[in-house]
């Protein structure tokens, strides 16, 4: 069976990465504008810096939780192609023993030169002086899909979803397009649909299935009926 799997900040937070659009979530308490989009880091870039920073610094104080070792497992089973893609910009899936992960948002803990697109691993505190190591020249910045910029690896991810027998969603809010149209996507290609959330998202109707509860407790357990199968 192929399966594709979406993750979204949901499956992280309880490991204690606060997710976007929640009650409360990042978007509540931030501006966007001034910290996820290129507009915002040209205009205030150590404002830019001492968010990623601070979400550097918990990332790395964060530990997976029962949901992403139990796609590891799943990931692991021969009998099973996997394709595991993340919204999240953390390492959480790899830290629990994932391999591959796709991240369609990047990560902050790589840094990108916005002049020659070299990239490095991010140092612990990233600031508005520095440059690439590369070019010597260009801007170091989060290598982090801003808004209004395109996702990575979508010529991986859209044949996989066209490909796949089933496609599962965890812990996604259904908003951001194009990672918002994939349940489309997989339907249009015969696949079944399946939604793993803390409640119903904004696109839960266009699933076939859904189960709702925290991630540390729905994914294990579909993960266990899967491999008992």
């Amino acid at each position: 069976m192929r399966i594709v799997i979406l993750t979204g900040a949901g499956i992280s937070a309880e490991s204690g990465l606060g997710t976007f659009r929640d009650k409360g979530g990042l978007w509540e308490r931030h501006d966007l504008k001034d910290l996820a989009t290129p507009e915002g880091f040209a205009r205030n870039p150590a404002l830019v810096h001492d968010f990623y920073n601070m979400r550097r610094r918990t990332v790395r104080d964060a530990q997976p939780n029962p949901a992403h070792h139990a796609l590891a497992r799943l990931q692991k089973d021969k009998r099973y192609a996997v394709t595991l893609v993340t919204q999240n910009v953390d390492d959480l899936h790899e830290r629990a023993g994932s391999d591959p992960v796709i991240h369609m948002h990047g990560t902050h803990l790589v840094a990108l030169c916005a002049g020659c697109a070299h990239r490095w691993p991010a140092p612990e505190e990233m600031r508005p002086q520095d440059r690439c190591p590369a070019c010597s020249d260009g801007v170091a910045r989060p290598d982090v899909v801003w808004f209004g910029e395109t996702p990575y690896h979508l010529d991986e991810i859209l044949p996989a979803i066209a490909e796949s027998d089933l496609f599962v969603a965890i812990g996604t809010s259904g908003v951001v397009y194009p990672a918002a149209g994939f349940v489309e996507l997989a339907t249009e290609a015969g696949a079944e649909t399946l939604e793993l959330n803390l409640e119903p998202s904004y696109r839960a109707s266009a699933f076939d299935a859904a189960r709702f509860g925290p991630a540390s407790e729905v994914v294990p357990a579909w993960v266990d009926e899967i491999l008992s199968a």
